[in-house]
């Protein structure tokens, strides 16, 4: 899934974009509120981590921003403003959460899961179709109970098909929310090659990624299959 930080000390920013990448995440650091507004405007993000402090514009003021723009990401709110006015203030600008520095980097993993796991978000803990099965808070899938190996490409493909399931998934949304740079992958055979490798792991699985051409994937249920929706 894909993660906005906007964080202007380059060392934080290098910490959080190591880290939430390897935890799965595809990430996007920015160092201003305007370059973040850009961002927002142009990608799709699950979650947007933000500082409080930031050159010219506040990550409160940011925050109010983007809902004011109904860009409804859920955002995460770092600061070392730990007053009880302070929280109550982020929380007031459309802030989902709030983390103090200095903070525990599993703290912040396990609170970015739970905001991906609110059902506003549409958001599942365990995310199944058929008898596919994705753990997002381990990045375990399973197929009929049985663990599947998966490349962090391929998981990421196979959480956004049951996220969106059973609407369909365009190229340019598998680029965006799995790779660093869609523009790389989105032209290319690259989204077809991992989705064939992955099509060969969900092998016997009725459960089954189709294409619908000209437009994406989507994941097509049994009842589906049975139904004659191919």
């Amino acid at each position: 899934m894909r993660v906005l930080v906007v964080e202007d000390d380059g060392g934080l920013a290098s910490v959080l974009e190591r880290g939430l990448t390897r935890a799965g995440y595809v990430v996007d650091v920015v160092g201003t509120a305007e370059r973040a507004i850009g961002h927002a405007l142009a990608y799709e993000y699950d979650v947007a981590v933000i500082d409080w402090r930031l050159p010219q514009m506040s990550g409160v003021e940011l925050i109010g921003v983007l809902r004011d723009r109904h860009i409804n990401t859920p955002v995460v709110m770092l600061t070392a403003r730990d007053t009880t006015a302070d929280r109550i203030q982020g929380l007031d600008a459309g802030a989902d959460d709030y983390v103090v520095k200095p903070f525990d980097f599993n703290e912040l993993l396990a609170r970015l899961r739970a905001l991906q796991r609110r059902p506003a978000q549409s958001l599942a803990p365990r995310l199944e179709v058929g008898e596919i099965s994705y753990d997002p808070a381990v990045h375990e899938a399973t197929l009929h109970g049985e663990t599947i190996v998966l490349t962090g490409i391929e998981r990421g493909i196979l959480e956004l098909l049951l996220r969106r399931f059973p609407s369909v998934v365009t190229r340019r949304e598998i680029a965006i929310h799995v790779w660093d740079d869609e523009a790389d992958v989105v032209g290319s055979n690259t989204i077809d090659v991992h989705l064939a490798r992955l099509r060969s792991k969900l092998g016997e699985s009725s459960t089954q990624i189709e294409t619908v051409r000209g437009v994406g994937y989507r994941l097509v249920a049994p009842k589906d299959v049975d139904s004659g929706s191919q």
